[in-house]
């Protein structure tokens, strides 16, 4: 059973046979299922409130457990953004009650970031929106499989930091 990278690989293996189209093989297929999950993922945060970099930092939060609560430097490095485009981020979520923000009692420079409950309850209920909605993408590969994939893909964005 082919598919529309298939089509574009014969093509090219006509035109250009001289040439190892491997890269295409995998990555033209990456990224199409990119743009798959970009709709997905936006779909599930607006159906609950939530932009998909309103989402980044709540996660990060939400995962670091205890109080829910970073640095905003912690935040940047988590989200990989700039400590400028954070503070814009910051500054909207607190305005919409799913954070505060407070400075560090040990170190007046670093401001601490925590989850509200509204923050927590809103986060949470777009995880199990996107979990359920990506769960439907591989309900048909086996398990052994979704273990190899994942293992390729993981050697794939670790050859990216290289």
């Amino acid at each position: 059973m082919g598919d529309e990278v298939d089509e574009i690989v014969d093509a090219w293996r006509h035109e250009r046979p001289e040439l190892d189209l491997s890269p295409l093989q995998i990555l033209s297929r990456v990224s199409r299922l990119a743009d798959v999950l970009d709709e997905r993922r936006t779909a599930a945060f607006v159906e609950h409130g939530l932009q998909t970099h309103e989402f980044d930092v709540l996660s990060a939060l939400r995962r670091s457990g205890g109080e829910f609560e970073m640095t905003a430097g912690e935040l940047c490095v988590a989200t990989h953004v700039t400590s400028g485009t954070m503070t814009s981020r910051l500054d909207r979520l607190v305005a919409r009650k799913l954070v505060i923000r407070r400075p560090d009692p040990g170190d007046g420079r670093l401001v601490q970031v925590r989850l509200t409950t509204l923050g927590r309850k809103r986060v949470d209920a777009a995880f199990e929106a996107l979990l359920e909605s990506e769960k439907g993408l591989i309900e048909d590969i086996t398990e052994e499989r979704r273990e190899e994939l994942a293992g390729a893909l993981r050697d794939l964005l670790a050859a990216t930091d290289r």
